[in-house]
């Protein structure tokens, strides 16, 4: 084999990225103390990671930058005083979620590479050209993904420049991943803002099929399926794990480092895994990956199993068996340990010590003496530069180069990188100079050396953004349905009506397409997850009927609306929360407006920018969607005869249950016909505080008068509902109180907490 294919680490902490690098990583993804996914780690002081970056480029491994989480219009400032720092220090690449980091990238920032990160849930054809058309080098494809599918999506990546990494190994969502908001919902600690708190390995009381821990996935492992990712051409083979240890790190990527070895070598595959059993795990699954979404992927225990397949290899029953092979390991575990604390010992990212050395006399070039020191071989690695003015220096007693003038404009270059000694005047003559434009362009040559012989990209300062009128002064009530028979509202409002199509089409079927055509009224509303021939047959909706509107969830669809000069409108579901990402949407792809993110508050909210012709909605009644799985949440609660998904599953299947945790709080397991099963919260999302705080932004306010995630509460009166949502919006403040009595499980505690 000629074609590289990449093993992508995880760097949690430092000990863990050079357990990485020395296991053989070919790359590693890290995070530092902000604006990554996962606080739960340790994570990199800036330092920290141009110490990595020197050290793993050494060793000829790449180093990815986890940003890969939802921007908040005030931290922008933050977030490109990081880019503009990033742009210097040779990092290899940049993971992210936000799509307004693909606008400031493309226009300030270009050098950087940005990888689409699982956030993005990247899973059909139009989701790559999306990214690829807003400026992705690479996209994490969803772990739900078969391998036919994996393949399919890999090729189109290809001709359109952008390479696909998988997951191959670690922990499983249950959910969708970005379409997650359990956590954010249940304790206020949003997963897109790095902070999950894995509600999905909660214990819940026992279900009607026996089950503890019914979203419990087990890990993931495609160990025995190298031949098939290699033959679906995908770039980057990655190990999920950034708040695993060293020894996690080091036993995983050295185990597939000696697979992708045998198999690039001799074309078979190793069939000894055990060692992947020696550190944690919750047993593994590929069933993903092979398209058999089975009961066998669930495993009722969240924690290390690594034990339990111990007593099971040795066919342990009686009580010395199982102490013995406990013991054993524990001993193995203890060793692991040592040897990888042994193993990351030689190796530190310690700064570089510089010297600089500063001379010049009368008649001669004012010159600068470098030496870096990387503190090995007692300085047989020591690295030498000279840099000389392009003139000579001349008697000035006023205007002298001072040791104090130079030491002020050099000070810069004590920095994350290198150690600084004192500077060295003493070869410098008292009463001379030269031109203060010379000395500028000799500490550019020098930032040049300091900088690995690159230019330097000067600090860009983001211009400010205009916030332009509303389309409508009144703002105007909108609602979404997903059944016709509900058609009739339509004659009690002037309401734009959405009519939520669902996530499965029975192929070449036009149920859903003569539904539209039948009530012109109706405006299109797409769903987050299409994949596969769900995706075919969406696209095929939009072909065959031209809407002149919709809203869509799903970037894929987005995608082909601009291609075809549909007006597009982004969906609450793609969680915008910053003008970037509206600028993103809007001058790669002609959106013509956006939901503003339910997960943030009136203080996040109010200082977003508009763009010019733009339409900004804000959903202020609806079910709490908590997740969406392509699992099936029955099988593990009420139980199903069924041993796998099938593909009719999601066409035919009508269950609906709740589960309850065992803090006593009920979640309702709902799906729509054609819909992926979702947990919702027990209250429903009610928000009369944003209208009043936001007349003045929003040109659309809506409300979800669908029946989906309504669980055991009360069906509501729909028509009821939009005559005292619209009185509301005429100035009727007694309508509050009206809904409020109807709705009686109800918050708004995300517009009240924010991320």
């Amino acid at each position: 084999m000629s074609r590289k294919i990449e093993l992508l680490a995880p760097g949690g902490d430092v000990d863990a990225i050079k357990a990485a690098i020395i296991a053989g990583a070919n790359a590693i993804y890290c995070g530092l103390d902000i604006f990554n996914a996962r606080n739960r780690a340790a994570n990199l002081s800036f330092d920290d990671l141009v110490g990595v970056i020197k050290l793993a480029h050494e060793y000829e491994c790449e180093v990815f930058l986890t940003l890969n989480i939802v921007i908040l219009e005030h931290e922008i400032p933050a977030l490109t005083k990081l880019l503009n720092q990033l742009v210097n220090t040779g990092i290899d690449g940049i993971i992210v979620q936000d799509l307004g980091l693909f606008n400031l990238v493309k226009k300030f920032f270009p050098s950087l590479h940005i990888h689409a990160s699982t956030q993005l849930t990247t899973h059909n054809e139009g989701q790559i050209l999306f990214l690829a058309k807003i400026g992705a080098t690479r996209a994490n494809l969803s772990r739900e993904l078969n391998l036919a599918e994996i393949k399919s999506l890999t090729s189109l990546a290809h001709d359109n420049d952008v390479l696909t990494e998988v997951f191959v190994h670690g922990a499983l969502c249950i959910a969708f991943s970005g379409q997650c908001y359990s956590s954010s919902v249940s304790v206020g600690n949003s997963g897109n803002r790095g902070r999950c708190s894995q509600a999905c390995r909660d214990e819940y009381e026992i279900t009607n099929a026996g089950n503890k821990f019914p979203l419990n996935l087990k890990d993931n492992s495609a160990w025995f399926d190298l031949p098939e990712l290699v033959d679906a051409g995908v770039d980057s083979l990655k190990v999920e794990g950034r708040i695993k240890g060293a020894q996690y790190v080091h036993t995983v990527v050295d185990s597939w480092r000696k697979q992708i070895n045998q198999f690039v070598d001799t074309g078979k595959l190793l069939a000894d895994d055990s060692a992947l059993y020696k550190v944690f795990n919750r047993d593994f699954t590929n069933s993903f990956l092979k398209g058999n979404l089975t009961k066998d992927m669930f495993i009722d225990n969240p924690r290390d199993n690594s034990f339990t397949h111990a007593n099971e290899k040795s066919n342990a029953i009686s009580v010395v068996q199982i102490q013995e092979a406990q013991d054993d390991l524990r001993a193995d575990k203890n060793k692991i340990v040592d040897d990888v604390a042994a193993k990351v010992a030689t190796l530190n990212i310690d700064k570089s010590d510089l010297a600089l050395s500063f001379s010049g006399k009368l008649g001669q070039p004012f010159t600068v003496n470098i030496t870096i020191s990387d503190g090995k071989d007692e300085g047989q690695n020591n690295k030498h530069y000279v840099v000389e003015s392009a003139s000579t220096m001349f008697t000035s007693e006023q205007s002298a180069v001072t040791s104090d003038a130079i030491a002020k404009r050099f000070k810069s270059f004590k920095n994350s990188r290198y150690n600084v000694a004192e500077f060295d005047f003493s070869q410098l003559a008292d009463n001379l100079t030269i031109p203060f434009k010379e000395l500028t362009e000799v500490k550019n040559k020098v930032a040049y050396y300091l900088n690995g012989e690159k230019e330097v990209i000067p600090a860009v300062t983001l211009p400010p953004l205009a916030s332009h009128p509303k389309l409508n002064e009144k703002p105007t009530l909108s609602l979404l349905i997903s059944d016709e028979k509900d058609a009739h509202l339509g004659d009690l409002t002037d309401a734009d009506i959405y009519f939520k199509l669902p996530e499965s089409f029975k192929k070449r079927c036009n149920k859903q397409r003569d539904i539209l055509v039948r009530n012109p009224r109706f405006i299109p509303w797409f769903p987050a997850v299409l994949i596969g021939k769900d995706y075919i047959e969406a696209v095929r909706i939009l072909e065959e009927l031209k809407p002149d509107r919709i809203v869509t969830n799903n970037t894929g669809i987005a995608y082909k609306a601009f291609e075809m000069g549909i007006e597009w409108i982004a969906g609450p579901f793609l969680n915008t929360t910053n003008s970037y990402a509206l600028l993103t949407m809007q001058e790669e792809l002609n959106c013509a407006g956006a939901f503003i993110s339910n997960e943030i508050n009136r203080n996040q909210i109010k200082n977003i920018k508009r763009p010019a012709n733009f339409k900004m909605l804000y959903s202020i009644y609806h079910p709490i969607l908590m997740m969406t799985s392509r699992q099936c949440f029955f099988q593990q609660t009420v139980g199903c005869n069924k041993p796998s998904i099938e593909d009719g599953c999601m066409l035919k299947c009508q269950k609906a249950t709740t589960i309850t945790n065992v803090k006593g709080i009920s979640f309702a397991v709902d799906k729509q016909l054609g819909g992926y099963p979702s947990i919702y919260n027990h209250e429903q999302f009610l928000n009369f505080d944003a209208v009043k705080d936001f007349s003045h932004l929003f040109d659309e306010f809506f409300i979800d008068l669908t029946d989906i995630g309504s669980g055991s509460k009360a069906q509501q009166d729909k028509a009821a509902l939009i005559k005292h949502f619209e009185d509301f919006l005429d100035g009727d403040l007694e309508a509050e109180l009206t809904v409020n009595n109807l709705v009686t499980v109800s918050t708004n505690a995300q517009y009240q907490q924010g991320l």
